[in-house]
């Protein structure tokens, strides 16, 4: 096993099943050679095919919450992989996470919209730590989103419809066994942020709406400010949503300009305080910021 040191207290990084499948065939393919039987094209033809799966630049990551909690994720091992950065998990996800669950009663028993979930890695702690009663995963590259549904079953979340009746079953069982755990509502949402509709957005009715790492292209702004504006008319009852952005700065430029297209769009927004790291990032990192927003 590959241990990482970035998490605290432990990040484990398993090689993926495809490794384990190439080693085993490998050494049946060397057994037979000394057999001095006839080649069997068949084991040939099945190694060329385990070269080819993507999944061998995939491994298995699992994350220790600080509540004890654990988080599994299927991740890439490239920072793009498919023409994406969604496949890893990023600091400002493992930042935003942090924070939630030092503040989970902004998230218990309400309806969470993350905007760019990635692999899914901040949601999945917040439905394991702070009991929500409904979290919205949403991205829009096909990839990223079939990774994230692989995942949210790899923690036990069965997204989609049977969600609702998975929840009841499970919830009856836990009161049966005398805990208060929740487990949440799951649902992940195909979300183009240049293409939704008012109408689509009015299905969602979030309480509240998270993203991390979402500020990282000029290009993608202008929709992202223009997404948050639409959602500000979301609900049904009028009250507009708590807005949470986890950012890592890597170009000041593209975050100033974030900030500008937030006061041209009449959004105000105030920089939560730092605090102390619990676990999930060995240290502070002083490019890693929260904003709150006001729609």
């Amino acid at each position: 096993f590959l241990f990482q040191t970035l998490l605290h207290p432990l990040c484990v990084q398993y090689p993926p099943p495809t490794r384990y499948r190439w080693s085993f065939l490998t050494q049946l393919i060397k057994k037979h050679e000394a057999t001095a039987a006839e080649p069997l094209e068949e084991l040939y033809e099945t190694l060329a095919e385990l070269l080819k799966e993507e999944e061998s630049s995939a491994c298995y990551k699992s994350y220790l919450l600080p509540t004890g909690e654990s988080v599994t994720l299927c991740e890439s091992l490239a920072m793009v992989s498919g023409g994406t950065t969604g496949l890893v998990t990023w600091d400002a996800a493992l930042h935003l996470a942090e924070w939630a669950v030092q503040n989970p009663l902004l998230f218990t028993h309400r309806t969470i919209l993350e905007l760019g979930s990635g692999v899914g890695f901040t949601g999945i702690a917040i439905c394991k730590t702070c009991r929500p009663k409904r979290y919205i995963f949403s991205d829009c590259h096909p990839c990223v989103l079939h990774q994230l549904v692989q995942n949210l079953c790899l923690n036990g979340f069965i997204p989609g419809p049977d969600s609702a009746a998975h929840t009841q079953k499970e919830a009856q069982g836990q009161e049966a066994a005398g805990t208060s755990s929740q487990i949440p509502q799951v649902m992940v949402a195909d979300l183009d942020w240049g293409s939704v509709t008012q109408s689509q957005l009015l299905d969602l009715q979030p309480d509240v709406i998270i993203a991390a790492d979402v500020i990282y292209d000029p290009e993608i702004i202008s929709a992202l400010v223009g997404l948050l504006q639409k959602l500000s008319t979301c609900r049904a009852e009028g009250k507009p949503p708590e807005v949470y952005i986890a950012s890592t700065i890597r170009n000041p430029d593209t975050y100033l300009l974030f900030q500008a297209q937030l006061d041209k769009a009449g959004i105000s927004w105030q920089l939560l305080p730092a605090h102390s790291s619990s676990g999930l990032l060995s240290d502070l990192q002083p490019n890693l910021t929260l904003l709150q927003l006001f729609l």
